[in-house]
C-alpha cells in the first residue's frame, strides 16, 4: 500500500500563518486565568500545512497565497521553501501576516484563534496564478483566504481538467454551482453534520474522524472506511492538514491507497507539538503504513 515514485503536480492555494502556541494542562474556561507550561511560535496556515504536508508525502508543490512585511514573513517564507514547495507565487503585501493563537492542553487537545491578515488581501487570482493552476494535475483549496478566490479558482480549474480537492473549512455554505466543479470534499465529521446535503454533487466525499481513521463515499455507492494507526497524541494541530496534503500527494494511487496514506501522516502528526514542525515525511509514513 504504498505510493511510488510520481510527484503529482499539485497546487495549493490557501492561508499562511505563524502559530502562537501555548500548552497547559487544562484549556481556560471563559474568564478563568491559568498558567501555561510553554510557548512555541511555529509557522502554520491551513494552506501552508497541507502544501508542506501534500511536497513532503510525495507531490511537486506550489503554494498561492501572501505574507505581510512583518517580522514573521521571512520565516513564513522559509519554511515553505526549506520543504521543497514553490514560493514563486507567494505574494508580500503591506502589513501583517496571518496568526494563530493557539492553546493546547496536556491531552493534546486544542483551542485556535485566527486572524487573517495578509491572507485577506487574496482577493483575486493574476495570470501567472492561473497559469500554475491549469497546468497542476491537482488544485487543494481550504476557506482561511476569501471565498471568492477559492470559487473562481475552483471554476478555473475545473474548466482545464485540474483534478479539484476541496477542504471546506472553516465550514460554511457554498454556491450550490461550486459543488459540482469539486472532485474531492475533504471534512471531518463536524463539518460533514454542518454541510449537510450540500456535499451530495461531490463524486468523492472523505470525512475524518479523528483517532478513528476515516471514511470514504464515492461514485455508484462505493464506500471504504480506514482506522488510523495507534499512537500516543501530543498535539491534533495540523493533523487534518497533513491528512488533506497526503490525501492529494496520494490521490493519483486511488481512495484506497490514498485513504491509508492520509490516515498515517495524519496518526505521525500528533506525535509532535505544533503544526508544520509536526508533518512527516514520506519515508516515515511508509514505514508506519499498516500491512496487507
Amino acid at each position: 500500500m504504498t505510493a511510488d515514485s510520481s510527484k503529482p503536480a499539485i497546487a495549493v492555494l490557501g492561508s499562511i500563518n505563524m502559530d502562537l502556541v501555548t500548552t497547559t494542562e487544562q484549556r481556560p474556561a471563559p474568564g478563568e486565568t491559568v498558567l501555561g507550561t510553554g510557548f512555541t511560535m511555529v509557522p502554520g496556515g491551513k494552506g501552508a500545512n497541507q502544501a508542506i504536508a501534500a511536497q513532503r508525502a510525495g507531490g511537486a508543490v506550489d503554494f498561492l497565497g501572501a505574507v505581510g512585511d512583518d517580522v514573521f514573513a521571512d520565516e513564513l517564507r522559509g519554511v515553505l521553501s526549506d520543504s521543497g514547495v514553490d514560493t514563486g507565487r507567494l505574494r508580500t503585501v503591506a502589513g501583517p501576516s496571518g496568526i494563530a493563537a493557539i492553546v493546547v492542553d496536556s491531552g493534546g487537545e486544542n483551542s485556535i484563534i485566527v486572524v487573517g491578515g495578509a491572507n485577506t488581501t487574496m482577493t483575486g487570482l493574476t495570470d501567472e496564478d492561473l497559469a500554475v493552476i491549469a497546468a497542476a494535475d491537482i488544485l487543494l483549496c481550504q476557506l482561511e483566504i476569501p471565498v471568492e478566490t477559492v470559487v473562481a479558482a475552483v471554476m478555473h480549474a475545473s474548466a482545464n481538467e485540474t483534478v479539484v480537492i476541496l477542504n471546506p473549512s472553516p465550514a460554511q455554505h457554498l454556491m450550490a454551482d461550486l459543488w459540482a466543479h469539486v472532485d474531492v470534499a475533504v471534512v471531518n465529521s463536524g463539518e460533514a453534520k454542518q454541510l449537510g446535503s450540500d456535499l451530495d454533487p461531490v463524486a468523492h466525499l472523505v470525512v475524518t474522524h479523528g483517532a478513528d481513521g476515516a471514511t470514504y463515499r464515492g461514485p455508484n455507492g462505493r464506500e471504504l472506511s480506514q482506522p488510523s494507526p495507534p499512537v500516543e497524541a501530543i498535539d491534533t494541530t495540523g493533523a487534518g492538514d497533513t491528512f488533506t496534503g497526503a490525501l492529494a500527494a496520494a490521490w493519483h494511487h486511488g481512495p484506497q491507497t490514498a485513504l491509508a496514506w492520509a490516515c498515517t501522516a495524519g496518526a505521525l502528526a500528533t506525535t509532535t507539538l505544533g503544526a508544520s514542525s509536526s508533518i512527516p515525511t514520506r519515508d516515515r509514513i511508509e514505514a508506519a503504513l499498516p500491512t496487507e
